[in-house]
Formats: structure tokens, C-alpha cells, sequence
């Protein structure tokens, strides 16, 4: 992830890689050679540095809380990788540290500038679907050999299961689309790996007007992503994120007045520019003060409704967020 973001602020510009530090040395140094950048002996001493603005956080969840705090602490505007901290607690305490030191933060929700997505905002928006009715989402992967022993289904490490790390991401786009939730109901399960973390979950949303169903899961086999928006006068239908997800399309459907069947219009993207995109939005709030696309908030916001979902799955009932 690292790696990605350095790409792309070379890609774009608005910045410079200065300096990276890892605990394995190594891949440090490969990192340094491949950005042109300098080594630091630590993420302390990275923090500290006079000549650094921003500090991007490509890390395992449990120690993102400690490096973002200190930079915020030092001074420091700060991107950083979701989930916002392994919990509530977590994010709460990163937001506190922006604002006491008012400097930005930003979440990784780069799905937010998936080309798809940023198109199907824009249609919306406008008013292209007329208004939110409900919004269906798929997000799903085959795992790998051996996964169960990976950082990802260590609780002390990454805090959560598939629902806290591809299921973020679905929360968060949920949120994008139909503001804030009041009600939340899942069922978190562990299916096929052997670990005590839900390889699957089964999530409905609820507010006022706009119901969400979606499922995650480490046992889709082959790699999904579908994410689906219906309003009283049409739909928007993402599938596809490029690579092992397949080609990025957007499905516009307008409902005639008469019924029967809908106007289609459909775009397709090669290539994943969020990643520039992102970086270009964080800058830009930055330097010209434009709103944070995927916030603090939003970090905090997305946890809370991840951690009421486990409560949910947990006394088998929905509840209140």
C-alpha cells in the first residue's frame, strides 16, 4: 500500500516522497531505492522531521492509532490506510488529535474515486435516479492458502474480521450514498477458515428512507465487487474494480414513465486512477482548503457501524446505532 501511494504522488505530483521507515529494514531500503527517498532508522524519527508535512500510514491496524497520534502530535497533516484504527476507540482518539492540533486527516477510502463511483455520485447528485430507495452491495475474494494465519485474522492485530476489512470500505460508499444509519443488523460468520474472526458477514442497514443489504466474504472463490443503487426513477449498478475483479462498469437504467423496460446506458474504465485522485483531493484540502472526500469522521463513523454490527450478530437482533 505503500508502494501504491508513492506511485501515485509521482504519478500526479503535489508532493514529494522524502523519506519511509518500516520495521524490515529491507524492504525499506528497496522501497528508498525503487522512490528515490532517504531511510529513516524509525516511524519516531520520520514523525519528527521538519521537512515532512504529511505522513501516510500503510501499516497493520493496531499500530495506526500510535503513528497517527504522534504525527498529528508533531505537527503533521496525515493519510492513512483503513480502517481508521482496529475500533471506535481507535478513530475517536485520531479525531481528537486533528482537531486539537488542527491538522487533516484522511482516510483511505479510495473506492470513494474508483472512476465507476465517482461517476455514479455525479449521476446521483444530479438526480439522475430521483430519490434513494435502497442500495444491494457485494464485495468478496478467495483468500489464499494459508490466510487463517495471517495478520488479518489476528484479533490483537487487525481487530476485526472480513466485515472490518472489506466490509469498511462497503460501509463507508453506504454512507457516501445514504447519510447516516439509526439501525443496524448483521450475522457475522466463520464459515470455512479455521479462525475464531467471521469470514462472512451479512449486514442491513437502516434510516429514515433508504434500506442497505450487503455481504462480504473470504469464501466468494472467485474475486467480486458489485455495488448497486436504485432510486424511484432509475438505477446505477458498479461491478467490477479492474484487475482480478474484472472490468470496471457502470449500468445507468432510467424507468420510462410508462414502466416497461428501462433506458440503458453503460460506461465502461480501464485502469485505476483512485489512487491519484485520492492523493489529488488531500492535497487540494490542504493547500485550498476543499472538503476532505473520506474523512476522520468518516473513519470514525464506519467503525462505529462495523462494531454495532458485531454487537448485532452477536445478540442475533438489530440494533440501535
Amino acid at each position: 500500500m505503500g508502494n501504491k501511494r508513492a506511485n501515485a504522488i509521482e504519478a500526479v505530483g503535489g508532493g514529494k516522497v522524502v523519506a519511509v521507515a518500516d520495521v524490515n529494514k529491507e524492504r525499506a531500503l528497496e522501497f528508498a531505492k525503487l522512490h528515490k527517498c532517504e531511510m529513516a532508522d524509525s516511524w519516531q524519527e520520520l514523525v519528527k522531521r521538519k521537512d515532512i508535512d504529511v505522513v501516510i500510514i500503510a501499516v497493520f491496524n493496531k499500530f495506526i492509532t500510535p503513528i497517527a497520534v504522534k504525527a498529528l502530535q508533531n505537527k503533521k497533516h496525515i493519510l492513512c490506510e483503513k480502517p481508521l484504527g482496529r475500533n471506535s476507540k481507535d478513530s475517536l482518539a485520531i479525531l481528537k488529535a486533528s482537531v486539537k492540533n488542527h491538522r487533516l486527516v484522511k482516510v483511505g477510502f479510495n473506492h470513494r474515486f474508483q472512476p465507476a463511483l465517482w461517476k455514479a455520485k455525479q449521476l446521483f447528485d444530479q438526480g439522475a435516479i430521483g430519490k434513494l430507495l435502497f442500495i444491494r452491495a457485494r464485495y468478496g475474494h478467495g483468500g489464499r492458502l494459508g490466510m487463517e494465519k495471517e495478520w488479518r485474522f489476528d484479533k490483537n492485530i487487525s481487530g476485526g474480521g472480513e466485515l472490518l476489512d472489506q466490509g469498511v470500505h462497503i460501509i463507508d460508499l453506504c454512507r457516501w450514498f445514504a447519510g447516516d444509519f439509526n439501525e443496524a443488523y448483521g450475522v457475522c460468520e466463520t464459515k470455512f477458515w479455521n479462525t475464531n474472526f467471521e469470514d462472512n458477514a451479512f449486514v442491513i442497514l437502516k434510516n429514515k428512507n433508504v434500506t442497505v443489504s450487503f455481504h462480504v466474504s473470504t469464501t466468494n472463490w472467485k474475486n467480486i465487487f458489485s455495488f448497486e443503487i436504485f432510486g424511484d426513477k432509475g438505477f446505477l449498478n458498479i461491478d467490477g474494480k479492474g484487475g482480478s475483479y474484472g472490468k470496471e462498469t457502470l449500468v445507468f437504467g432510467r424507468r420510462p414513465p410508462q414502466f416497461g423496460v428501462p433506458q440503458i446506458e453503460v460506461f465502461e474504465f480501464l485502469g485505476d486512477t483512485s489512487w491519484q485522485d485520492e492523493w489529488i483531493n488531500f492535497v487540494s484540502a490542504i493547500t485550498k482548503n476543499k472538503k476532505i472526500i473520506g474523512d476522520a469522521k468518516d473513519g470514525l463513523e464506519a467503525n462505529r457501524i462495523v462494531e454495532t454490527i458485531y454487537k448485532s450478530s452477536k445478540e442475533g437482533k438489530p440494533v440501535n446505532l
